[in-house]
């Protein structure tokens, strides 16, 4: 039997976009047919969205993609002022990308590990299979420890996701971020909101169970799911035009896709979606919203048809691609960074 350390040895790399110019290769894929003309519609979209001045971008992102190896195209995304705010699952940002920038890393499975044969020996030994990659269960329980500390720490009351995820960049700052790359901590730095609607279904959750029952009776801190739709939609409001690139379905998406719908609820004059690309494996066999199409959302009022693309692609595939293209073409340059956690601070709470 292989011990921990030798099943522990090989550590996943994210992949930069900065290094690979795939301008040539996006471009021919352009002149293509099938997924490869989608994909390459879909990166001029999203260069379309950051060359407009009046388009706010929301980056989605659903599905283990900080595992994978995606970490720093997300990462250069917020540096270059390329998203404005960001939705995704509790598990991208606090089980991979949190846990990460507390020092931990996640590790490529042997080949033979993807079968799911030997998943009771990886038990024993105390390791977590996220598919074909590998998390060490002690150190994600530090991970799940920390989020109690930063939660201890905080004036008892309820939080939106976004104020909690900036206690937690706070936490970085003050004890130190342990990697050169971390959504968290670089989007605490520019003042990029970020969302996580079901935000106790990850290892934030274990936290805030174990900080609640430990309070008892006393007053505490707990997350606040309206209030995030309430800030989120506030900030769909304050920008002229928004533009949303997802990845996966799930939650991120119907939430980010949902505030057109509320800020009309609150007497708001907010255009849908202008623009809107999704990367996806889903499509609508199943009935699930990962496959529901953008078209779909235009009956809703959620989403314009004029500049919107599906990509049926695997995120790992297809992320690196549309993005190193907007990046290498260089619209981005030119856009202010909106600050939208300055914004949110600055509308009054009521």
């Amino acid at each position: 039997m292989p011990t921990k350390k030798e099943l522990l040895a090989t550590t996943i790399e994210h992949v930069d976009i900065t290094q690979h110019n795939v301008i040539p290769l996006v471009e021919a894929m352009s002149k293509m047919s099938y997924s490869s003309r989608d994909l390459a519609r879909a990166a001029s979209i999203y260069d379309r969205m950051l060359r407009d001045q009046d388009c706010a971008v929301i980056l989605c992102l659903a599905g283990s993609l900080i595992n994978a190896g995606l970490k720093k195209v997300f990462v250069e995304m917020i540096r270059n002022n390329m998203v404005d705010a960001i939705v995704s699952t509790g598990a991208n940002i606090v089980d991979q990308d949190f846990f990460e920038a507390l020092g931990f890393r996640h590790y490529v499975a042997d080949e033979r590990l993807k079968a799911g044969t030997e998943d009771t020996m990886l038990l024993d030994h105390g390791i977590d299979r996220i598919y074909d990659t590998l998390i060490d269960e002690e150190e994600l329980r530090i991970c799940d420890d920390t989020t109690k500390q930063i939660a201890d720490a905080l004036e008892p009351r309820a939080y939106s996701s976004r104020e909690f995820i900036i206690a937690m960049g706070a936490y970085l700052e003050k004890h130190g971020c342990k990697t050169p790359d971390s959504i968290v901590y670089e989007a605490y730095k520019k003042q990029v909101p970020i969302f996580c609607p079901a935000f106790s279904d990850c290892s934030a959750g274990f936290g805030l169970v174990a900080h609640q029952a430990e309070r008892g009776d006393r007053p505490r801190v707990s997350i606040d799911s309206v209030k995030d739709f309430l800030e989120i939609t506030r900030f769909k409001i304050s920008q002229k035009e928004t533009g949303l690139f997802m990845i996966g379905g799930g939650v991120p998406k119907n939430f980010a896709q949902d505030i057109t719908v509320a800020a009309d609820i609150l007497g708001a004059e907010a255009t849908m979606h202008k623009y809107a690309v999704q990367i996806t494996v889903a499509d609508v066999r199943d009935g699930a919203l990962s496959g529901s199409t953008l078209k779909e959302a235009n009956s809703w009022g959620k989403v314009d048809t004029a500049y919107e693309q599906m990509v049926y692609c695997e995120a790992t595939i297809a992320t690196p691609l549309i993005v190193g293209y907007a990046y290498h073409k260089g619209g981005w340059r030119s856009r202010a960074a909106r600050q939208g956690n300055q914004i949110l601070e600055a509308v009054p709470a009521r």
